[in-house]
């Protein structure tokens, strides 16, 4: 999947765009952060600021925001992946793929742009 975001988007993360998450939307970093913290997730917490956008998700929905933090597989993730639903500080949803302990999905959903 691909999104079909507009070039002159600035809200939505594209293929091209490998800047820490930490740096290009700050509020939504330390959301992330802190609903790991509440989760007792640490090690998953500590690596938010190292955390790179890659790609966003590419459903092409207007309500998601979501993005890769490492490549995208070709398939399912595999051995060593689950899922961690976080209690998200707006209405939508905050959820992470995470694989080997390591963040390499967010899924934001129904909130409002990403800063």
């Amino acid at each position: 999947m691909t999104h079909n975001d507009s070039p002159g988007d600035p809200s939505r993360p594209r293929p091209t765009d490998h800047r820490r998450l930490s740096d290009r939307w700050p509020v939504l970093a330390g959301e992330l952060r802190d609903a790991l913290t509440a989760a007792r997730e640490p090690a998953l917490a500590s690596q938010v600021d190292d955390l790179v956008v890659v790609q966003s998700c590419g459903c092409g929905d207007d309500f998601c925001q979501s993005f890769y933090t490492a490549p995208r597989p070709r398939g399912p993730w595999g051995p060593g992946h689950r899922n961690l639903e976080l209690a998200a500080p707006w209405r939508g949803l905050l959820i992470l793929d995470v694989l080997d302990d390591r963040i390499v999905y967010v899924e934001v959903l129904d909130r409002h742009p990403v800063t």
